[in-house]
């Protein structure tokens, strides 16, 4: 049995959605002289790191990266950032993950961050799914998409080629 693959969003559609969003991002935060990428770990963060680069390409702000590890299985044990607390305390911080979907992991990653006074706090995603059973919402995103709830998206941002594609 073969499994149908359907491509969502092609290389050059991801690379101009990264690119997009950090128009947006800059946009956002056209005053600030750095901002926060808190990258939620695995594609997040690796997206997190195309946005920075898309950044730096576009403005002359400075993004900070900050790795933000969440168990998606079980989101109430500890999050951990790659930054201490005080690194982004009053600053703009983006929250970044490859795909929205229930919102579990996003919901948290924002509760994580509300214990510190930040000067903005936004999300971005560059998949947004519409399964939400949290009221989260990325402001910063690639694309919206309606799905079944048996349909996964698998998000490929390493390596040469990358893709988005529905199974």
């Amino acid at each position: 049995m073969t499994v149908e693959k359907n491509i969502i969003l092609t290389h050059n559609q991801i690379n101009n959605k990264i690119r997009r969003i950090a128009f947006q991002i800059y946009e956002n935060n056209v005053n600030e002289k750095e901002i926060i990428l808190a990258g939620i770990d695995k594609n997040g963060f690796i997206f997190a790191k195309k946005l920075k680069t898309a950044l730096q390409k576009i403005s002359d702000i400075n993004p900070i990266l900050c790795k933000v590890s969440i168990n998606k299985k079980n989101p109430l044990e500890d999050i951990k950032t790659s930054l201490p607390s005080n690194e982004y305390e009053n600053k703009s911080l983006i929250l970044v993950d490859d795909v929205l979907n229930s919102g579990t992991t996003l919901i948290y990653g924002v509760k994580h961050f509300l214990n510190v006074p930040l000067k903005q706090f936004k999300t971005a995603v560059l998949v947004n799914r519409n399964h939400k059973k949290y009221p989260v919402k990325a402001d910063f995103k690639g694309i919206s998409l309606s799905t079944s709830l048996h349909e996964h998206v698998h998000i490929m941002l390493e390596g040469k080629v990358f893709e988005a594609y529905l199974d």
